[in-house]
């Protein structure tokens, strides 16, 4: 059982303002697998404070303590990445092999990313005789969500570090474990007092407070479009900067000369992966009417091939996060039978082996209407649905026929007719013939899927201000 009832403030663990605990629930055991504290509008106001009161002399040091400082993080995180893994896999039921791969090693390549980028980013640049400067925004407080833990925490801390802000972290209260560990390791490694402070809490009480802080120069939410909004509503009057990463529901697009075998078997587990619980999942698959029996078939026997069960064992997807999210995903399960799609695979309550756990069934949709519930809302779990279409045009018009704008995908076997109908889909990452992640590329959306982005050396701007001094040279 955990226990991590205090926060860390001003470079020390400290006691909550007032004792208000929650327990954590195992998602694989729905026990109980710990607790924390929930903060206050006071806990805010304290780290916001320590996170201000080590701004000036934090913001002044140089690239070269930086580096040195994410250095000494990275060979600390290393050193207790196994204990980030299992944490991972005891707050969201992640199975091993996917919380010591995927989960936690992308926290380490955040690391090794931004450290090359900090090398030679260039902070100035001269035009003419104005000095364009770029200089760290200030205090950031930065939200975090319960599916990909550790890559969303280091996606945002690391490169506020690198620039030279402080910060705020505010993790998920469902799965806060790993942001301890986080912290810890922070702390080890041995970053400046009030440099980065911890606080666990809920949305409504910690985020918000969070959100409007007048003390706050940036917030960086990642999480649902509706928390989103209203994370902006609250940051209005402040007019602070704010950075979301939010929902999506991305089309994968088969284009008629795809290898269909291979495409529909890579969709089906792309969905699937992290028990459906990732922003950019391939949630909805774009076919050919002609092949859409074919496409039927090779579905049902990939999802047949995915492994359900607890993370001690050798499975393909663990549970869900938590019952509300269970609920969720059961309830629009049930919406897609009644609504007329074709059930090929999966389907309402848990696995049949499985009695205790948030266990969804990996469940296939075919033959949906793109205008069904299915077709346009987040479900957030390991349901696909197969849209078929008429043609290359109709199947970009379904594909950017959504509110959101995160991901995209498309398989084909020509890497021209690819790039072709890749730049007609409006969103902030396409990937072309299963082509794996790309720490240094951008990540964000369009539309309400949010704004600014993530990763690699784009995301050192999102923390940075941007300064014209004119006259910095003397005219000739």
């Amino acid at each position: 059982m955990r226990d991590y009832r205090k926060f860390y403030i001003g470079g020390r663990w400290v006691e909550p303002q007032l004792a208000n605990t929650v327990e954590v629930i195992n998602p694989a055991t729905e026990k109980s697998a710990g607790v924390i504290s929930l903060g206050t509008q006071a806990d805010v106001d304290a780290a916001v404070a320590a996170a201000r009161a080590a701004f000036p002399a934090y913001s002044s040091t140089t690239r070269e303590e930086r580096i040195d400082l994410l250095k000494a993080i990275a060979s600390e995180y290393q050193r207790r990445i196994g204990d980030v893994a299992a944490a991972i896999s005891e707050e969201m039921g992640a199975p091993a092999w996917l919380a010591k791969g995927p989960q936690a090693a992308l926290g380490a390549g955040h690391l090794k990313t931004a450290i090359k980028i900090l090398e030679h980013f260039a902070f100035e640049e001269q035009k003419g005789t104005t000095l364009i400067a770029k200089e760290p925004i200030g205090v950031c407080a930065l939200i975090t969500p319960w599916n990909w833990p550790i890559n969303q925490i280091a996606c945002k801390v690391v490169p506020a570090l690198a620039v030279g802000c402080t910060m705020v972290l505010k993790p998920s209260e469902i799965a806060p474990f790993s942001a301890q560990i986080w912290t810890e390791i922070l702390d080890a490694a041995g970053v400046p007092a009030g440099v980065f402070n911890l606080l666990n809490g809920d949305g409504p009480t910690v985020g918000a407070a969070l959100s409007r802080h007048p003390d706050v120069d940036l917030i960086s939410f990642t999480g649902s479009t509706r928390a989103g909004i209203e994370v902006a509503r609250e940051a209005a009057a402040t007019v602070k900067r704010v950075h979301q990463e939010l929902g999506g529901k991305s089309p994968n697009i088969i284009l008629p000369d795809a290898n269909l075998e291979e495409a529909v078997t890579r969709g089906v587990r792309a969905v699937m992966n992290n028990s459906g619980q990732t922003c950019t999942a391939p949630t909805r698959m774009l076919v050919p009417v002609a092949l859409s029996e074919r496409v039927k078939a090779i579905a049902r026997t990939a999802a047949e091939a995915i492994s359900v069960g607890a993370p001690d064992r050798e499975v393909t997807i663990g549970p869900v996060v938590s019952q509300a999210q269970w609920s969720k995903i059961q309830s629009l399960i049930q919406v897609g039978i009644d609504e007329g799609a074709t059930l090929v695979s999966g389907g309402s309550g848990r696995p049949d082996d499985l009695e205790t756990g948030y266990y969804v069934k990996p469940t296939i949709f075919a033959d949906v209407d793109p205008g069904m519930t299915i077709a346009r809302e987040e479900i957030f779990g390991p349901v696909l649905a197969i849209i078929p279409y008429e043609d290359e045009a109709d199947a970009i018009r379904i594909a950017n026929d959504t509110p959101y704008g995160l991901a995209g995908y498309v398989q084909s076997g020509s890497i021209d007719n690819a790039r072709r109908v890749m730049r007609q889909i409006r969103a902030g990452q396409i990937h072309i013939n299963g082509s794996p992640p790309d720490l240094n590329a951008p990540f964000g959306g369009y539309k309400m899927s949010g704004n600014g982005r993530e990763w690699g050396e784009f995301a050192f701007h999102e923390f940075l201000e941007t300064k014209a001094v004119i006259g910095f040279e003397p005219a000739p």
